[in-house]
């Protein structure tokens, strides 16, 4: 594939700013924009229409093993090339994958307009003050793999676009549809008047998991850990748990999404 690579040599060159300092910019949020990491993300990133990359950052040793990747990136994203030792100094760490991008939603849908483009049959994943990244990114892995058709979740709940979730999630948050906005109570009410079932998940719920019957639209509401969901939002609806030996608490919650959305998936 013959395409021009933009050769980056100093460290402070203005083209590359948005790679600059990643983990310190993660913190205070990239005006929408995220990084995507790792030759697998990148795939998914050009794979998916709901998302578009601005531009892409390779280590030069990375480059010719690229060429299915290359192949994908549209031809007015530009592609910046640097030596190990540039990228490390302008991403503020070793960066041993050496493959980045920049990108951005395309859409960002509210979580009516979302649960609204959904069909008759359908899996939603819904959040309740999901605020580790680790947690988030899994969860979105799990989704992609059983084939939740969006995830919905309150503002309370931390950004799936943030860099170490979209890593985590091996691209799935680029992939798997989403709102974040509102409250817990809101979101409920919006799937319930939308005809789903809301089911939601506590070590203490009054269901066995292994006896649900899901029915054709079906939301999994899934809250913190240690804190759990509210009470009175779990008094309005079916509560399912996952049933365990008797001497031990509970399943980290991506585990145990990841075991509901095994039985609820309808593959």
């Amino acid at each position: 594939m013959n395409r021009d690579y933009i050769l980056i040599e100093d460290p402070e060159d203005p083209r590359i700013a948005a790679y600059r300092d990643i983990r310190e910019r993660d913190l205070v949020g990239r005006e929408g924009k995220f990084v995507a990491e790792g030759k697998t993300v990148l795939n998914v990133l050009f794979a998916n229409a709901r998302m578009e990359a601005e531009s892409v950052f390779l280590r030069e040793n990375r480059v010719d093993g690229m060429t299915e990747l290359l192949a994908k990136i549209p031809a007015d994203v530009p592609i910046y090339v640097g030596s190990g030792a540039v990228m490390d100094q302008i991403a503020g760490f070793h960066m041993h994958r050496g493959v980045l991008a920049i990108g951005r939603r395309v859409d960002s849908p509210s979580v009516e307009e979302l649960l609204d483009s959904l069909p008759d049959e359908a899996l939603v994943v819904a959040l309740a003050g999901i605020a580790n990244h680790d947690n988030m990114g899994s969860i979105f892995r799990n989704a992609a793999a059983f084939g939740v058709d969006a995830i919905v979740m309150d503002q309370g709940s931390c950004d799936p676009l943030y860099r170490k979730a979209i890593r985590v999630s091996v691209g799935a948050a680029l992939k798997v549809p989403f709102a974040r906005e509102g409250s817990a109570e809101a979101i409920v009410d919006a799937l319930m008047a939308r005809g789903f079932d809301v089911l939601a998940m506590s070590p203490q719920g009054a269901l066995d998991m292994a006896d649900v019957k899901p029915g054709n639209r079906t939301a999994l509401l899934l809250g913190a850990e240690g804190p759990g969901l509210p009470p009175h939002l779990m008094e309005r609806l079916t509560t399912v748990r996952i049933s365990m030996r008797t001497d031990f608490d509970s399943l980290n919650v991506a585990a145990a999404s990841a075991i509901a959305l095994h039985r609820l998936w309808r593959g």
